[in-house]
């Protein structure tokens, strides 16, 4: 098995950036949702509610991020003494916040007031303790550091969406940060840990899609495939830990150091079993 591709969202939510290398943290990968949309409160945004945030890309820069949408540029200033409380899902996090003309410029591309964060030095947020063992740091990604998915998982759901008479779709839909290139359908479920580069991820708990899955990457729009309705055929959780559809396994990083595409990727730990499935019947 090897790195069959590697990406970073600098923008959570926005545009996927993919690299033939990556600096690997304890918090995840260099520069993965370090910038976040939030409302004026605070609360985070997501294409969930704001399709549109598909077509901002993100570079990072030293200390702030260039954003790009349809041929406009924003380079927001971040002044360390501006600060935020934001939230996303249940944590709250001190976050540095863009200048006012930035937050302006974003709201006009956007359609609504927003504002616009940076995880910086001074920020911090930890998650997982219930499923990691202990408390992982985690820039703005919604729970873990690392996402995990395969080629195989993706062809045997693109099978099923062929079936049902719909078009198969990408990986970008499922925001990864690792895909894995390796044959067996789901059989992540089994790896307990993988070593790649010498670091070691830990698979914590199995991802549950939401809607965003059913969104075009580079338009926003829910067209094409529809994810959603291929998984419910055989990835429908039956352990109310984690509820609905899976894709993927949310990882956490042991140590830091750099991962190539092409990478081998060894497994290091074995589950007893597979995580149990509902039965369509």
């Amino acid at each position: 098995m090897t790195v069959a591709a590697l990406n970073i969202h600098p923008l959570k939510s926005g545009r996927a950036i993919a690299k033939a290398e990556v600096s690997v943290r304890l918090d995840g990968f260099a520069d993965d949702r370090r910038f976040m949309v939030t409302d004026p409160d605070g609360r985070f945004i997501t294409q969930r509610e704001l399709q549109f945030l598909a077509q901002v890309e993100a570079y990072p820069l030293d200390g702030t991020v260039r954003l790009v949408m349809q041929g406009r540029e924003i380079v927001p200033g971040f002044d360390p003494a501006r600060r935020l409380q934001v939230t996303v899902w249940d944590s709250s996090v001190d976050a540095a916040l863009a200048d006012d003309a930035a937050n302006s410029a974003l709201s006009e591309w956007l359609g609504r007031d927003v504002r616009l964060v940076h995880m910086d030095a001074l920020s911090s947020r930890y998650e997982g303790e219930t499923w990691a063992g202990q408390p992982a740091p985690v820039g703005f990604a919604d729970g873990f550091p690392v996402l995990i998915t395969t080629t195989g998982s993706l062809a045997d759901l693109n099978r099923t969406l062929v079936e049902k008479g719909q078009e198969p779709v990408g990986m970008d839909r499922f925001r990864t940060n690792i895909l894995i290139d390796h044959d067996g359908a789901w059989d992540e479920d089994l790896w307990e840990a993988v070593e790649i580069g010498g670091v070691v991820f830990d698979l914590v708990k199995p991802c549950s899609r939401c809607i965003m899955t059913t969104q075009d990457q580079m338009t926003g729009e829910r067209i094409g495939g529809n994810p959603i309705q291929g998984l419910a055929e055989k990835r429908m959780s039956a352990d109310r830990r984690v509820a609905g559809v899976l894709f993927g396994w949310n990882a956490v990083p042991r140590g830091e150091g750099t991962l190539r595409v092409g990478d081998t990727v060894s497994v290091i730990g074995q589950r007893p079993g597979r995580w149990p499935m509902k039965v369509r019947g």
